[in-house]
Order: C-alpha cells, then structure tokens, then sequence
C-alpha cells in the first residue's frame, strides 16, 4: 500500500460541497479506484438511525457494487462520509464499525478531506493509519483538468 493516494480535484470538492450541503447529518458514499487513486465515488443513502452521528451505507449500494465489479465494473476500495462537526479525523465510533480489511476511509467535511487505511493495528483509535492525498489535475474520467494539484499531508494520529 502507498502512504500517499491521488485523487482528482473536481471529486474533492464536489464531495466537500456534498457534506457543506448536509451540515445537520453525514452523508456517505463508496469509493472506486486501485491502491494508489481514488478514480471515483458513489454518493449513497445513509440508512443509520442516527445521520447526525452516524453513517451506514445502503445495503443496496453496496452489494450492486460487489455485483457491478465482479462483472467487470469500477474496483471498490472503501467508503466516505462527512463528519458535520468539521473533523475529518476518524472517531471512536468509527473505528468500532471499520475492519481491518485495508479499506479506504475519506472523511470529509466543509472544508477539508483526508484519507485513513482501516487496518488491525493503526495508531489512531488501533485502527486507522493515515494516508495523504494528492489533489491532482486528473478528473473521474480520466480527462486532465488545468486546476491546480497540491497534497494533503499525511498527518500522525491525533
């Protein structure tokens, strides 16, 4: 695994501007690439009794995205959701509800996003290790943008 994943500008912001959007609960969404870029994302129902706290990815969305990729579709390589409090830290709750699976967590926010690998062992809550993002010029498509690319680094645990 890379300490450092690339990730498109426009999909940055467009999942800032979702959870700017959702200040009073947090959304969530799937996340398609390999282990080095996050090509894509899902926007997903949050089916947690509790979206002001929490989030579930819908069951649905996530098994036709097992279906969709053993048919040949976009790679599954975790998940995102927003935390409205403004912390794209991970919280103790959500590394109650991670496995260790080496799945990509992006938590965002209004005005931030990092990356986290779910893994056994991580520093911060014994299950996340940090990841750093670089913001490329790269779109979902694939088609290069003439935005300007920077890195979010990689931070230690909190």
């Amino acid at each position: 695994m890379v300490d450092v994943l690339e990730i498109a500008t426009e999909l940055v912001f467009r999942l800032r501007s979702e959870a700017s959007a959702s200040p009073k609960a947090e959304i969530c969404g799937l996340l398609f690439g390999d282990r080095s870029r996050i090509a894509g994302a899902r926007a997903c129902r949050n089916v947690h009794p509790e979206p002001a706290r929490r989030f579930e990815v819908d069951p649905a969305a996530l098994l036709a995205a097992h279906r969709a990729q053993r048919e040949g579709g976009p790679t599954l390589i975790g998940c995102y959701h927003s935390h409205p409090s403004g912390d794209a830290t991970p919280s103790s709750t959500d590394a109650d509800a991670a496995l260790p699976d080496g799945s990509i967590w992006l938590i965002v926010t209004e005005t931030a996003a990092r990356a986290w690998l779910a893994t056994a062992d991580g520093p911060v809550h014994g299950r996340f290790d940090a990841l750093g993002l670089r913001v490329g010029l790269r779109a979902e498509d694939g088609s290069v943008t003439r935005a300007s690319s920077g890195i979010y680094p990689r931070e230690g645990s909190r």
